[in-house]
């Protein structure tokens, strides 16, 4: 009996066994015969990667081929999820070694969704010491790849960043909006300046290579390559030297302002070719390096980049013209016949409308004043005369967007704004919306209050109590608002401020110096532009960017020939004399001091030269800096100076306030 229940046992595991073999034996042939292609990637995947190898950008260059951007190898780190159980202590010891948030580590995996087997990157220009301590550690951290990429490299440092813009890993937005041109979360990008408007022909085309890797995704060795193509390069019409020049002097001028006991924030300074509108210089102070994007910013150091006030190009930036908008109006009032050069007024310091006086920057006035002196002089009083009693408003704005105010002047790099010609219709609705941001909520509010208070009352008495109270209430608001409702209107006061480049005029310097080549040339304006040429990795030119006449501003000559020679006067007799005093090469200029409320003056400087034949022109802004002529004008004598090869230049300064 005992024997026969060993034999049932026995029969029962043999039948175990047999299923089981059967089972796996099935299982084995399934995956062999049927799930051979799967495994078979799996098994590349697992054993095989396809690395990207990244293009460098094309470099950029001067006019004469000296190189301002290149492209240098640095160390990068990068994480491959591998799915394994201990991802969270990889990252959390790769983050200790390089510095970062884990956090930060995760959220970038999780962009990229911890797709298996994809580096995300890490860290850009690593330094050696720290590449030494992750291969020490390398059997500890699966995953970790080190590489070697191009990145941008700037020789002279900070010099022309706000034109040359900088690169940084995409954003999210700009992926979406580029997804069918190959980018990836990762990938290097111009976020502004030159960077980002010639980011088609700057960016490369990676390449790949096929590796063999371990199971820490170590590679063992190469199976295939294909090299990557660099970038275009690009040629720019600055000239190295010159720029170098304008950033040395704006730098001296801000600083020299501030120890005089200015605010002088900063500056901006702009020389073009009147014959073709090339630009040949661009600064903007403060400024930063460009290389500080590579490494990314802290948020820290993001905040301290935003209150030094180095990240605005301030050449793009709207500023009051002041006195350089004067020649605006002597050109009209010449090329419309209300008046001729030669017209003149007695001036006695100030002008008067009814009951008021507005003086003039120079008390005691100018004496007899034609439109010459009234230039180089810079005589409130006359051009207030010629704007209020014979232009007026419309003719004014006519002529200023002849020129070129008002319109962007459509240079290569964004930001460009269009500035502001004023008009009736732009003070009305710009200062009816002020009103209506300060009145309008406390409107709301009244209504809001009463209004449940309405609803919720019962007795007819109570409610006429309510009402009546609302509506005194609304009647104080509206008071308060009609207090100021008269200035939706256009002022004599508003024509006033407009004849002499104040009140609502706002304009950048690159608008400025364009107007000023307009002038010179005898009235053809010219599109400004940055870049000469497209150049491939061969030498072969891809394309040409040649002048751009964008048409003439349509007056007689004698008009722009006045201006010409009032703005003479003003660097020999005028408010600029002291700066060019001994200066051998003849320029013509004119000085302006922007009226800023509760801060220090803007001075500017706008001039162009060789009078006789003119070839340059250059416009200067120091914020907050004081007076145009000694503040802003020594800027631009420094700049024709290094254009035309004056050695030994004299410091000297403005001798009037203006």
């Amino acid at each position: 009996m005992e024997r026969k229940i060993i034999e049932k046992k026995t029969r029962v595991l043999l039948y175990l066994i047999i299923f089981i073999f059967t089972v796996l034996i099935s299982r084995l042939a399934y995956m062999q015969l049927l799930e051979t292609e799967r495994f078979e990637t799996l098994a590349k995947q697992n054993h095989m990667r396809l690395n990207p190898i990244i293009a460098p950008r094309g470099e950029i260059y001067d006019r004469k081929g000296v190189k301002i951007v290149g492209n240098k190898p640095v160390y990068t780190v990068s994480l491959v999820y591998l799915g394994l159980k201990d991802t969270d202590r990889v990252v959390n010891r790769v983050a200790s070694i390089l510095g970062m948030d884990p956090k930060e580590i995760m959220k970038k995996l999780e962009e990229q969704q911890l797709r298996m087997y994809q580096p995300v990157r890490l860290a850009t220009d690593v330094p050696l010491e720290t590449i030494t301590v992750l291969e020490e550690q390398r059997l500890d951290l699966p995953g970790v790849v080190i590489d070697v990429e191009p990145v941008r490299s700037y020789p002279f440092k900070s010099m022309l960043s706000h034109v040359l813009g900088y690169v940084q890993e995409i954003k999210q937005e700009q992926l979406k909006r580029n997804q069918d041109k190959g980018y990836r979360l990762g990938d290097m990008y111009g976020q502004d300046g030159l960077e980002n408007a010639f980011e088609p022909y700057l960016r490369g085309q990676d390449g790949a290579r096929q590796v063999e890797v371990d199971a820490q995704a170590r590679p063992v060795r190469d199976l295939g390559i294909k090299e990557p193509v660099p970038g275009n390069n690009l040629v720019l019409t600055i000239d190295a030297e010159l720029q170098k020049t304008a950033e040395a002097s704006l730098e001296r001028q801000v600083l020299e302002m501030r120890k005089q006991g200015y605010e002088a924030r900063g500056g901006a300074t702009v020389m073009m070719d009147v014959r073709t509108g090339a630009i040949r210089a661009m600064a903007s102070y403060p400024t930063y390096e460009p290389s500080i994007w590579i490494k990314g910013l802290s948020q820290k150091q993001w905040e301290d980049l935003q209150k030094s006030g180095a990240l605005p190009n301030r050449v793009l930036q709207l500023y009051p013209p002041a006195s350089t908008f004067k020649m605006i109006l002597a050109i009209a009032g010449v090329d419309t016949g209300k008046v001729d050069p030669s017209w003149s007024i007695a001036d006695p310091g100030h002008y008067l409308f009814g009951n008021r006086a507005f003086n003039d920057w120079k008390p005691g006035g100018h004496g007899r004043v034609d439109m010459r002196k009234a230039i180089s002089e810079s005589c409130d009083t006359y051009f207030w005369y010629l704007g209020h009693r014979l232009l007026g408003v419309d003719l004014i704005g006519k002529y200023a967007r002849k020129f070129g105010f008002g319109e962007r002047t459509g240079i290569e790099i964004p930001g460009e704004p269009a500035g502001i010609v004023p008009t009736p219709e732009y003070k009305y609705k710009r200062n009816k919306a002020y009103l209506d941001a300060i009145y309008g909520p406390k409107f709301k509010a009244i209504e809001e209050k009463y209004k449940p208070l309405l609803a919720s009352a019962t007795d007819p008495a109570e409610r006429e109590k309510l009402e009546k109270a609302k509506q005194r209430e609304l009647r104080a608001v509206q008071n308060q608002y009609d207090q100021y409702k008269w200035d939706l209107d256009w002022q004599v006061y508003d024509t006033l401020n407009m004849s002499i480049g104040q009140g609502y005029n706002l304009y950048t310097p690159l608008q400025l110096v364009n107007y000023i080549a307009a002038i010179a040339n005898n009235g053809t304006r010219w599109k400004p532009y940055l870049v000469e040429k497209i150049v491939s990795p061969d030498g072969k030119v891809i394309k040409e960017f040649k002048p751009q006449k964008i048409g003439q501003v349509g007056v007689k000559p004698e008009a722009l020939q006045v201006a010409r020679e009032g703005m003479r006067m003003v660097t020999t007799v005028g408010t600029a004399a002291g700066i060019f005093s001994g200066f051998p090469v003849e320029v013509a200029g004119k000085t302006g001091t922007g009226e800023v409320f509760g801060h220090d003056n803007h001075a500017l400087f706008v001039a162009f030269a060789p009078y006789d034949k003119p070839e340059v022109a250059v416009a200067t802004v120091i914020d907050y800096g004081g007076h145009g002529g000694s503040a802003a004008g020594p800027v631009a004598r420094d700049l024709f100076a290094a254009y035309f090869g004056v050695q030994n230049v004299p410091q000297r300064t403005a001798y009037s306030p203006e």
